[in-house]
């Protein structure tokens, strides 16, 4: 009996081995997430040396080179991701920038494409098509890396611009996607005509878009209709539903990403049963994928192989965030009367992360000439942009004039839950020193009907306030209001409008 169970008990310890490996990376990268933000280095730079260490040839000596998987690792990954970043959009911000957002995320990768295809041919020798499709690699701003950046105290941006690059990150992945597979098509079938894509562009788009919204009510549907008996069972449906969507949509001839974004974006602005806890929910999943995500990449590489791509890819990731970028940014949005300091802004966050590395598999799996090197240079130029952009973004937006000068922190919600089946929003405000409300007393403030203030921090005291309680600066607020009613709050008690004089205390 102890032969015949020698074979099975190696087989349980190489199992065991490998949990504890991957519980030890998952741990590994959250820990380093918590020193990134201190070092203002964003999480998907962390996650991927973590995973390069990790690799063969790093200390962690874990054999990985399956481009295969790391490509549905990747698919998976971002379509959560996606469906993660839509349920936390509000319409009503995406509304106002929805046209240029759309133009930005089709015409805006084109001449990314074009543009960053004609400096492969020109300095570093490339075939006119296999730098189109390093071009198209590169064309898209990543949703993952997009996501984490902004959504830190770091990172507040005025107005709509934090949902325009979100939504700009969210929905230009089909146009490269698209862009990457159609150049791999007309090189590994030369005669191909280039117009045969645009009707498969429109219809990826057009059934993408449409399933989506189908798949996002019907989602709605099932979740205030089931009355399932365990609560628990809602975030699995949900999970269900995100597969359901790209699965189906995907089947048809439609974007999968596209799709599971906008179903995210319907259900984030329904009411549904227990929404706050599906947020929370697929928060954590979002961060879960990133870092499982991140990691497989970093396993893909091999960082002897980086070196003859360091000149190349760095050469490509300058021409990319000064001219490319710029460029295609500026010539795409002339229809709108965008400030240029916002213009800007827009042009520098061009954040290179997951998208670009998991469209250079494409070539690998394709068996495209020069896959490789497309592949090292790609990841090479999304380091160098993690670099560059994820720690220059909060620098340069305050530089630019358009950083909030608030950020609002968690200290007292944490102590507080809502019913998840009210339309119910904590918000959780601290007073910056020039804010309107300083100095003024609770009664003064002139809240919305809806919006009361539930509790309140002086240094370090807490307390329930009155109407005569004099807000001041550094203080605190955590106010129980609706989500509709969440920006005219802010505006009451943090932004001073232009006739405003200051407030003596």
């Amino acid at each position: 009996m102890a032969l015949t169970l020698e074979p099975v008990a190696l087989e349980l310890v190489t199992l065991e081995l490998a949990l504890v490996g991957i519980a030890l990376l998952i741990l590994i990268s959250i820990v380093a997430n918590k020193f990134s933000e201190r070092l203002g280095v964003p999480a998907l730079l962390i996650f991927l040396v973590v995973g390069m260490l990790a690799g063969s040839e790093g200390p962690g000596g874990i054999p990985f080179d399956d481009p295969a998987i790391a490509q549905v690792i990747g698919i998976i990954a971002l379509a959560y991701i996606l469906f993660s970043g839509g349920l936390d959009t509000r319409w009503e911000q995406i509304q106002p920038i929805l046209w240029p957002g759309i133009a930005l995320s089709t015409l805006g990768v084109v001449l990314t494409a074009i543009l960053l295809g004609a400096f492969a041919v020109l300095v570093l020798g490339f075939s006119p098509l296999t730098g189109l499709l390093l071009g198209a690699v590169v064309s898209s701003t990543d949703a993952a890396a997009v996501f984490s950046v902004l959504r830190t105290a770091r990172a507040r941006l005025q107005g709509n611009l934090r949902p325009f690059l979100e939504f700009e990150s969210g929905s230009n992945d089909p146009m490269a996607v698209l862009l990457t597979t159609g150049i791999i098509v007309l090189i590994l079938t030369p005669g191909s005509s280039v117009f045969a894509f645009v009707p498969m562009f429109v219809q990826q788009m057009t059934v993408g878009g449409l399933f989506g919204y189908g798949m996002g009510k019907a989602s709605v549907y099932l979740i205030n209709r089931l009355k399932l008996e365990s609560e628990g069972l809602y975030p699995v449906l949900s999970l269900t539903m995100v597969l359901l969507t790209y699965g189906l949509t995907a089947i048809v001839g439609g974007n999968g990403f596209i799709a599971v974004y906008i179903a995210g974006l319907v259900m984030g602005n329904s009411i549904i049963v227990h929404k706050k806890s599906l947020l929370r929910f697929h928060d954590g999943i979002a961060w879960l994928m990133q870092i499982v995500m991140f990691l497989a990449l970093g396993l893909l590489v091999f960082p002897s192989e980086l070196v003859p791509a360091v000149v190349p890819g760095l050469l490509v990731a300058l021409f990319l965030i000064l001219i490319a970028r710029p460029v295609a940014v500026l010539i795409t949005l002339l229809p709108w009367k965008m400030p240029m300091n916002e213009k800007a802004l827009v042009s520098w966050v061009g954040l290179r992360g997951a998208v670009p590395i998991i469209l250079a598999t494409y070539p690998l799996v394709a068996g495209v000439p020069n896959a490789e090197m497309i592949f090292n240079i790609v990841f090479f130029i999304v380091l160098v942009s993690a670099l560059v952009h994820g720690t220059s973004i909060p620098s340069v937006a305050r530089w630019l004039g358009l950083a909030v000068p608030l950020e609002e922190t968690r200290k007292l919600s944490r102590e507080f839950e809502v019913d998840p089946d009210t339309p119910s929003e904590l918000l959780e405000l601290v007073i910056p020193p020039d804010a309107p409300s300083v100095g003024k007393q609770v009664v003064d403030l002139g809240l919305p009907k809806g919006a009361l203030i539930i509790l309140m921090q002086k240094g370090e005291e807490r307390f329930v306030p009155g109407g005569s309680t004099v807000i001041e600066a550094g203080d605190t607020l955590l106010l129980l209001t609706t989500d509709d009613l969440a920006d005219t709050v802010r505006a009451r008690l943090l932004r001073r409008e232009p006739g405003d004089l200051p407030t003596q205390t």
